[in-house]
């Protein structure tokens, strides 16, 4: 039963932009492995999000979504070149995953450019290693890129586009968290913390045990 619908909410770069269409539920499961973790999902489940892909990560090496996902990530999609917001959710998605190391958990941060003619592997690299060592960057061409995106669900739009050196991207700002395997299990806004993001994690993990 559909307790509550919550809007998503996009951003862009310096400001929020509200999705018209995209409804965010919060819902009670069973049967569910991991019911008593979930706490959000969207209608037609989060088994809706997802795609195989092929991407080239940060060290220039290509690799597939099977080659990524081999352990609990939480995905992020943004840019290099995003003033504010990206820089906060990545460094937020790093401490959690810092949290959850700390507690002997086996955890990877991952970000996927929305803006791959800017962000080159060696850009990529700069901007990952600013958060953490781990932190994984993929880029691609414009159409991986868009493939990989729609199969997150993941809204994003160039702006300014005649300024070729200092556009700015609308984009969504929702982390998700991928099982191994490619298994969307949940996403988090970017109000969420990283104490509650590696406490939700933390649960996925252990009932995935």
């Amino acid at each position: 039963m559909v307790d509550r619908k919550i809007l998503l909410i996009g951003s862009a770069a310096t400001i929020a932009v509200l999705l018209a269409g995209t409804v965010i539920v919060t819902q009670s499961r069973g049967g569910d492995a991991y019911a008593q973790c979930t706490k959000s999902a969207v209608a037609g489940g989060m088994d809706s999000f997802g795609t195989d892909f092929t991407l080239t990560r940060d060290d220039g090496v290509r690799v597939t979504a099977a080659d990524v996902f081999t352990k609990p990530t939480l995905l992020y999609f943004g840019y290099t070149f995003c003033p504010d917001v990206c820089p906060l959710d990545s460094a937020r998605n790093a401490e959690a995953e810092t949290l959850l190391q700390e507690q002997g958990k086996d955890v990877q941060t991952v970000f996927i450019t929305v803006d791959p003619a800017r962000d080159t592997p060696e850009v990529l690299s700069d901007f990952t290693s600013l958060f953490s060592d781990d932190m994984i960057g993929l880029t691609g061409s414009e159409d991986e890129i868009a493939a990989v995106n729609k199969g997150w669900r993941n809204y994003f739009k160039l702006q300014n586009e005649d300024e070729p050196e200092y556009y700015l991207v609308d984009h969504m700002t929702n982390t998700y968290l991928v099982m191994p395997g490619n298994k969307t299990v949940e996403f988090y806004n970017r109000d969420t913390t990283p104490e509650v993001m590696s406490e939700s994690v933390g649960c996925f993990m252990d009932a995935a045990a």
